[in-house]
């Protein structure tokens, strides 16, 4: 599935978030829209981050499970996997976001709903708004760092001598 656009919303008194069409099908997966749930989590802040629950699941799965985690990844698990939600679309395909969650990530009434490939996040809509000219100007330079980066850890890989690697 591929989340992309975005798309302008509001919050309404009961903190309901009307999750998109276009996004609501691109989860279903050809499912009754309305089974669909999804997890939440604050980002940062202005930031909160929406994944279909299958994505999640999927992604949290591939992590490294075991019954003794170094202080790191256990205080990273308690701090993470405590902030996220399980929401589920009503049948008007709206979430409710915990109020926690909201009020974590310093979020208004109006929002836009951003598609970033895998994931949903919602932002403050005048930030986002202000931002685009700058946004755009930026994409170059954030794509050369990122394949700098990817770059710099394939020469810290060694592929051993089967796949003609060097031998230790």
């Amino acid at each position: 599935m591929l989340f992309t656009g975005y798309a302008e919303a509001t919050f309404d008194a009961k903190q309901r978030l009307s999750i998109p069409a276009k996004y609501r099908r691109s989860a279903s997966n050809g499912r009754e829209e309305t089974q669909v749930a999804w997890y939440c989590f604050p980002w940062r802040e202005g930031i909160i981050r929406i994944y279909p629950e299958e994505t999640f699941e999927r992604l949290a799965s591939e992590g490294s499970a075991t019954l003794f985690p170094d202080e790191d990844e256990a205080e990273f698990a308690a701090a993470f996997y405590g902030m996220v939600e399980r929401v589920e679309m009503d049948s008007a395909g709206r979430v409710i976001l915990p109020r926690q969650t909201v009020q974590d990530a310093k979020l208004g009434n109006e929002v836009v709903i951003v598609g970033a490939r895998d994931r949903l996040e919602v932002r403050d809509k005048a930030a986002w708004l202000a931002a685009a000219p700058q946004r755009l100007a930026n994409l170059p330079s954030l794509l050369a760092r990122i394949e700098s980066r990817k770059a710099e850890a394939s020469r810290h890989i060694n592929p051993g001598p089967l796949r003609g690697g060097p031998l230790e």
